[in-house]
């Protein structure tokens, strides 16, 4: 529990600082917390847990304004958990109570997460023993590069929500992130839901009649819900029953179930 009056949260994003949606998030929290904005220079979605940037980059002060206040930020020419780590690292007598990663563009399900910046973000935070939150609003796949104009407000009030619960009760045991993803079509009334991370693949990315001579830009990337698709998932969630998805993510990637078979094979 963190018991301070006023919590230090840190707020970054992979899809650039001056992204409508990380507005959002410093707008749903500003009142409750004490706000720090670190981002990305530009659009870096994709980028994973990438440790990639300029060099010579260092923490650039700039000013946002949204609708309710203006917000003194800082943005760096590195990929989202480059430009975290950078800020944690010049920043040594600021250690934030919570990490907030988003509000992203486009809702980040299943084994896709890994390439994710915004979750790759909330995981570089959480190795250095910051409590994280990647929170995501579903839409097109075409507006994922681009800042489009989104409803940023149910997902801020989720958001506001969940923060307010870590705030008085503590980050859940055993947990390092938790995913959160809104549906685009999603009211303030809407359930929420513990879901476990799906296996399968929510992006796809296929080209059509390839050859030697096709190019990465013909692949063309789509939704696509598995048949076989379980409904304790994040897929299923969002995509099928159209509720918020909260998946409790850890550091620890090991398959422990792999230990009995791997023990038996036979030493060199």
């Amino acid at each position: 529990m963190i018991k301070q009056n006023r919590p230090r949260i840190l707020i970054t994003n992979d899809d650039g600082v001056k992204s409508p949606g990380l507005l959002a998030a410093a707008d749903a929290v500003s009142e409750i917390s004490e706000v720090t904005i670190i981002a990305p220079l530009s659009q870096q979605t994709a980028m994973g847990r990438s440790q990639r940037g300029n060099p010579q980059a260092m923490l650039e002060e700039l000013t946002l304004t949204s609708d309710n206040r203006e917000y003194s930020a800082f943005a760096c020419d590195a990929s989202p958990a480059r430009v975290v780590g950078h800020g944690l690292k010049v920043m040594p007598d600021y250690t934030p109570d919570l990490v907030i990663s988003g509000i992203n563009y486009g809702e980040n399900l299943g084994n896709c997460i890994t390439s994710s910046g915004t979750v790759g973000a909330a995981f570089e935070s959480a190795v250095w023993g910051i409590p994280s939150i990647a929170i995501s609003l579903e839409t097109p796949i075409e507006s994922h590069y681009e800042y489009s104009a989104q409803k940023w407000d149910v997902a801020a009030y989720f958001l506001r929500y969940f923060v307010k619960q870590i705030l008085s009760k503590g980050f859940p045991d055993g947990a390092d992130v938790l995913k959160i993803d809104i549906p685009r079509d999603a009211s303030r009334d809407c359930p929420w839901r513990v879901t476990k991370l799906s296996n399968n693949s929510y992006y796809r990315s296929n080209i059509k009649n390839p050859t030697l001579q096709s190019r990465i830009s013909d692949a063309v990337v789509s939704k696509q819900k598995c048949a076989e698709e379980k409904p304790d998932t994040d897929v299923y969630a969002l995509a099928v029953d159209r509720v918020v998805s909260v998946t409790p993510l850890s550091l620890d990637l090991t398959a422990y179930n792999s230990f009995s078979c791997l023990d038996k094979w036979e030493q060199g």
